[in-house]
């Protein structure tokens, strides 16, 4: 047994040994592929780094010296033009031209001494590659002309038997432009990639936030018209209430008070049970954000939280809002000649009449009040209109102070792409009137 658990624990160390060497050789090919990703001009540390680069191009240099080769073997004056030419290195991504230039200047009188050719090469290699992978494609094609110019004018003066060595010398200076060429369009490549990648980021977070700001004003609306209309009712109900007992108290109508007892509970259980609703819509939604449901998923995750909102109130539920303004005291006359409306629009309806009506009965400053509610189609659109014979001219609270009302029944058919025009009626009293097009929610599938 003990040399089981032994053997088992060797096992474990070696994969987690195997795993952390597996970590580590992918951090570093990381780095590695984040280096030549890199764009060359905005690198970080390029100076210093470049310095080490040039140190040890000019070791490799070194090292061809002692290999032999063609040529004269380099004297203290050959050492220094060599070692010369490798300090413009240093700044050969923040200037390249310049840094070629210097190679170059220090380089040409090396090989006019005949001095060992092999020596300069990384250097002028490097040097190239830099130009090529840094700059335009007009800069490297006048580059690689004017060097390769230099180097077979310079060759066929000196030595017209070295013609071929005059084309290989050529070939490789091509082949170095071209990969220069290529690896500064692989890293364009790379960073149009990238930076499709961020925008496609900041548009889904944009578009994020800003479903979020239409649900939180949604909201706000849908909470708004539930607590405005039942608080309306309620208070007007309690006024019913409060009147019949003070009218004549010798002779109190019990059935009339108790009524007016039942519609204010009957009042405060609808308020409770939308509340309730809302509320768990809500919390539904935080939950699913919280778990991680649909990130990431784009439209289906909206689609997913507007699922949760649970069935729109539609135009069948406009029965039930005459009857509770009727038991509010008021006199509401229905009618309803639509059919086969979508439900965002049934929806925005219900909620412009819902508010209209709490608007009529808590602004309509008479007792026998009458409100007219219309619904038709025609023309291709939803016709809504509420008009009341009331003699109070605003919608306002009755302090002054603005209300949100008008503003939420606007939005709400602004919501399906249609209009609401509110103000007082051609004779009397107040009346709104919304068009809703119907066609709006087989547009936005």
């Amino acid at each position: 047994m003990e040399e089981r658990g032994t053997t088992t624990g060797v096992r474990d160390r070696s994969a987690a040994e195997t795993a952390a060497g597996g970590g580590g050789r992918s951090r570093r090919v990381e780095r590695i592929m984040s280096a030549v990703n890199r764009e060359p001009l905005t690198a970080p540390h390029r100076t210093r780094n470049d310095a080490v680069l040039a140190l040890g191009v000019a070791v490799l240099a070194s090292s061809f010296a002692l290999t032999g080769g063609e040529g004269i073997r380099p004297d203290s004056l050959g050492w220094t033009l060599v070692l010369a030419g490798h300090v413009p290195l240093v700044w050969r991504r923040r200037r390249p031209v310049v840094a070629l230039l210097g190679v170059v200047a220090c380089m040409a009188p090396y090989y006019a001494f005949d001095y060992n050719p092999a020596l300069p090469m990384p250097a002028i290699v490097l040097a190239l590659y830099t130009v090529a992978a840094t700059g335009a494609v007009h800069r490297t094609l006048l580059t690689g002309v004017a060097v390769l110019g230099s180097t077979v004018i310079s060759n066929g003066i000196t030595d017209q038997d070295e013609a071929l060595d005059s084309l290989e010398i050529s070939g490789w200076i091509i082949a170095v432009l071209v990969v220069g060429v290529a690896v500064r369009y692989y890293r364009l490549y790379v960073a149009s990639i990238v930076e499709r990648a961020e925008r496609a980021e900041r548009t889904r977070e944009e578009e994020a936030r800003r479903r979020v700001a239409e649900e939180r004003l949604r909201m706000a609306r849908d909470l708004h018209d539930l607590l405005a209309h039942s608080i309306t009712l309620i208070g007007v109900q309690t006024s019913v209430a409060a009147h019949v007992l003070t009218a004549d108290p010798e002779r109190l109508d019990r059935k009339a008070v108790a009524q007016a007892l039942d519609d204010i509970a009957g009042t405060c259980r609808t308020a409770r049970g939308e509340l309730r609703t809302t509320l768990e819509v809500l919390r539904a939604q935080d939950t699913a954000e919280g778990a991680g449901v649909d990130r990431g998923a784009g439209a289906g995750s909206v689609s997913g939280a507007e699922d949760m909102r649970g069935p729109l109130p539609g135009i069948d539920g406009l029965a039930g809002l005459a009857e509770t303004g009727r038991g509010a005291g008021a006199k509401v006359e229905l009618s309803v000649r639509a059919d086969g409306v979508p439900p965002s629009v049934g929806a925005a309806a219900y909620r412009i009449v819902q508010e209209a009506l709490t608007n009529a009965v808590r602004h309509g400053g008479r007792e026998n009040l009458t409100v007219r509610v219309g619904l038709w189609t025609a023309d291709g659109a939803l016709r809504v209109s509420v008009r009341d014979d009331g003699t109070g001219g605003g919608v306002g609270p009755s302090d002054g102070t603005p209300g949100f009302g008008l503003i939420g029944m606007r939005e709400r058919a602004r919501s399906v792409g249609g209009t609401l025009d509110a103000g007082p009626g051609p004779a009397e009293g107040f009346e709104v009137t919304a068009t809703l097009p119907l066609s709006r929610e087989d547009e936005l599938r």
